[in-house]
């Protein structure tokens, strides 16, 4: 049942987080109003993306390359503050100072081809027939879950990243911390210090970066996300090309022991893991931080996908679709890769706009 039948728009936002707001902001920049020529719509209760779910002891003064949105710095925040509220009090007060008018809570159920050149967005507030999409949906609804033999026996808890509750539920607990990522090493370093016993456990040596992240070595990752999804590939995280940068706290934790890396286990057991060698190690929780998929099913319909798994994509535009583009995804999945992605689909998606003609209504 629609709320409104369905509704004529020339484009439609998937997604309110940092890549979402930002193409909000350049399709006002270029003339279009919200809830007239625009709308946007994002799954979440709140303001903040996915930053709203972070856990608490995730303070903001340890959030690594929060870049601003465009149009409004983000000034005076308190370090000591969870990052949740401090990006989310921010997300808030720029979706007003801009008045993007975003809705929510509104579920995005699928994209499909409509009449008229039109797209059919089919959401739980109603159908939108959109000439242009932008995806903003990023990866955080999407937790990845290795399958390891055993699994299902393991009688303690297993939770992951997205669940992560803070340091303080693992109290005397053995925990083992699956991940190589700048947030399974975040989790580990807090974790060991209230922990019984822990245990890091990643399918590769992780490597770490020395000297600051500047834009050459930025550059320089990006482009090979890029690579992926020029290929169609399911991109990876910038992240994860860049390596972890080798701060006091982590090498701190290199001396002490905590960051004593573990290779793979073999198998799951109902008391804790095992390798092949015979090893074992008992523990109470295992903590998954094997971090995120892009949440792109709701496109399926489009049939987007190529042979590799992923969406090729040239800039942000789906090479199979020219009125679908991704941002926030792959090489745009970073805070500062966001904004310009919003920016670069925005002036692609008006020129298409110029382009085309206005569709006939198909009676």
């Amino acid at each position: 049942m629609n709320d409104f039948g369905v509704r004529d728009v020339d484009v439609v936002v998937i997604g309110a987080g940092q890549a979402g707001l930002s193409a909000a902001y350049h399709l006002r920049r270029t003339g279009l109003v919200p809830d007239r020529d625009f709308v946007v719509l994002d799954h979440a209760p709140r303001p903040g993306g996915a930053w709203q779910f972070r856990w608490p002891s995730l303070t903001y003064g340890k959030v690594h390359g929060m870049h601003a949105l465009p149009g409004m710095e983000l000034t005076g925040a308190d370090d000591r503050r969870p990052s949740s509220e401090v990006i989310g009090a921010y997300f808030a007060a720029y979706e007003d100072r801009f008045d993007l008018r975003v809705h929510r809570p509104v579920e995005v159920r699928a994209v499909r081809e409509g009449e008229g050149g039109r797209l059919l967005v089919e959401t739980s507030e109603g159908t939108y027939a959109t000439r242009s999409l932008i995806n903003a949906t990023g990866t955080w609804d999407r937790p990845f879950w290795p399958r390891y033999p055993g699994q299902e026996t393991f009688r303690g808890r297993q939770l992951h990243t997205a669940n992560y509750p803070g340091p303080e539920e693992f109290a005397g607990q053995r925990v083992i911390v699956v991940g190589g990522g700048a947030s399974g090493t975040q989790h580990l370093m807090e974790i060991a210090e209230v922990a019984a016993e822990t245990t890091w456990v990643t399918r590769r040596e992780p490597v770490y970066r020395e000297g600051p992240f500047d834009e050459t070595v930025g550059r320089a990752a990006v482009a090979l996300v890029e690579e992926r999804v020029r290929k169609g590939l399911p991109p990876q995280s910038v992240v994860s090309v860049t390596g972890l940068p080798l701060t006091d706290a982590i090498r701190e934790a290199r001396r002490s022991g905590v960051l004593d890396r573990n290779p793979m286990f073999d198998r799951i057991t109902p008391t804790g893991v095992a390798w092949a060698d015979g090893r074992t190690v008992d523990a109470d929780v295992i903590l998954w931080a094997t971090g995120f998929r892009a949440a792109i099913d709701h496109l399926a319909p489009l049939r987007l996908r190529e042979p590799g798994g992923g969406i090729q994509v040239e800039g942000t535009r789906a090479v199979r679709d020219e009125r679908v583009h991704l941002v926030g995804y792959g090489p745009s999945a970073s805070t500062i890769g966001a904004n310009r992605a919003g920016r670069a689909a925005v002036t692609e998606i008006r020129r298409l706009l110029e382009r085309q003609p206005e569709p006939v209504a198909v009676p």
